[in-house]
């Protein structure tokens, strides 16, 4: 979402960095620049203006050390503006608190398929969720929660005739208490625009059940309209936190950059994908990061630990090392890394790797050597040495693609195996000289 924006600051800071020395001149030049480029991804106007008046004293009143370019030290001080302007350096406490959570915001912004994802982060840590159906106003909302529910295991209370919504809230409870649901997700109506009837609704329905949580989902796409949104939000119902949608689309992203700034409530959770996995802790270091082009390994390391069996690759461990690895488990590590999501959305949590060219040709070939593997018969994934010509055709048939494809793959695929088998004979061969202590393999 941050490209348009994380381009222009990074190519501000390559022209800062032949600069010999800081001086008021040039920070003054290079931070019109970063105003220009906030102002352009939709960032609030007086948030943009307050971010460069407290970056340019920082600049103009900071030694230039002796072992750092000026330029390095403008950088650093625009990343710790931008972790402040989005929340600060302390790791926003992202708590699943038992009792109840009251999802806001207008109509469109996701507040459904975010509160399934909730529920299910929820369930995930500890909680016994429940889903209540709120909104009595957008035709198949009900519908719609009921089938998220289904997909994430997480019962749904709703009553379809009903229109008043405290009736609901109140009859929500007590299912939940005797259903032994410790906690619940109150997903609300929206409008198109905030009215004084949505905002009075959205009161009482508060006052009834007292949440624990009240989140506010803004969609990143909003633009400037967000900052109005979320203050009469927060002035009407007091919201402890937002949730940002669609951080993985294509909006310039200032929503996000301003709405912590005016309303000092913390961004706890983003929506990074269509998938009900796809929500995550929100942490201003690790965003800012991004935009300027140093990743996130952190985040990416905890996606892996998620994705990937720890057992599996114990497994998959030793059949490298006694060289039987075969297609069946190379089918299966392609299946464990797509859960980790698309390929240029890992390596923009790499430092440096962001700006790569477009990668849609290496997902596409990723998912024809898929294709391929899975038009073959587990024994033939367990023995490549059975694929003869007649097999190699029928297999390039079956996954649409050539017989030349197929020999591509196995070639690549014997390859990595004759690698791996070098690996492991510098492994022996470091253990025997005594420069790697006995057990201990190689970090791959």
């Amino acid at each position: 979402m941050f490209d348009s924006l994380s381009d222009k600051l990074q190519s501000v800071f390559k022209n800062l960095r032949g600069y010999g020395k800081l001086s008021e001149s040039n920070v003054a030049d290079a931070l019109r620049e970063v105003r220009v480029a906030l102002l352009e991804a939709d960032v609030n106007y007086k948030v943009a203006k307050d971010f460069i008046e407290r970056t340019k004293q920082k600049a103009l009143g900071q030694e230039v050390l002796a072992s750092v370019q000026p330029g390095q030290q403008i950088i650093k001080i625009v990343h710790d503006e931008l972790v402040n302007l989005m929340g600060g350096t302390e790791p926003v406490s992202v708590q699943f608190p038992q009792g109840n959570w009251l999802m806001v915001g207008l109509h469109g912004c996701g507040k459904t398929t975010s509160s399934g994802k909730l529920a299910k982060l929820l369930a995930k840590n500890g909680r016994k969720p429940l889903l209540v159906a709120c909104d009595v106003y957008r035709p198949a909302a009900i519908d719609q929660i009921e089938t998220l529910g289904k997909q994430i295991q997480v019962p749904v209370f709703a009553l379809r005739d009903e229109k008043d919504v405290t009736k609901i809230g109140r009859q929500a409870l007590a299912f939940a208490q005797a259903q032994g649901r410790d906690t619940v997700v109150f997903d609300t109506a929206g409008r198109l625009h905030i009215d004084e009837d949505l905002v009075q609704e959205l009161v009482r329905l508060r006052d009834l059940v007292k949440p624990q949580e009240i989140l506010l989902v803004a969609d990143s796409a909003t633009g400037q309209e967000a900052v109005n949104i979320a203050e009469h939000f927060d002035k009407a119902l007091g919201i402890t936190g937002i949730v940002l949608t669609k951080l993985d689309g294509d909006a310039r992203g200032g929503a996000a950059l301003s709405m912590r700034a005016v309303t000092g409530k913390p961004i706890k959770f983003a929506g990074v994908g269509e998938k009900l996995d796809d929500l995550e802790a929100f942490f201003p270091e690790r965003m800012a990061g991004r935009i300027l082009g140093m990743g996130d390994v952190v985040g990416l390391v905890e996606k892996a630990q998620e994705a990937f069996d720890a057992k599996e690759a114990e497994r998959l461990q030793d059949k490298i090392a006694d060289q039987s690895l075969n297609l069946e488990d190379f089918l299966a590590q392609m299946q464990q890394l797509k859960k980790l999501g698309p390929l240029q959305n890992l390596l923009g949590m790499l430092p440096g790797m962001g700006k790569m060219p477009d990668l849609s040709g290496s997902e596409a070939q990723m998912k024809r050597i898929e294709a391929i593997m899975q038009s073959m018969t587990r024994e033939e994934r367990r023995k490549p040495e059975l694929l003869n010509a007649s097999r190699r055709t029928r297999i390039a048939k079956g996954s649409g693609t050539s017989v030349a494809e197929v020999n591509d793959m196995l070639k690549q695929f014997n390859q990595m195996k004759r690698m791996m088998k070098d690996m492991g004979k510098m492994q022996k061969k470091m253990a025997r000289k005594g420069a790697l202590p006995p057990g201990m393999r190689l970090p791959r």
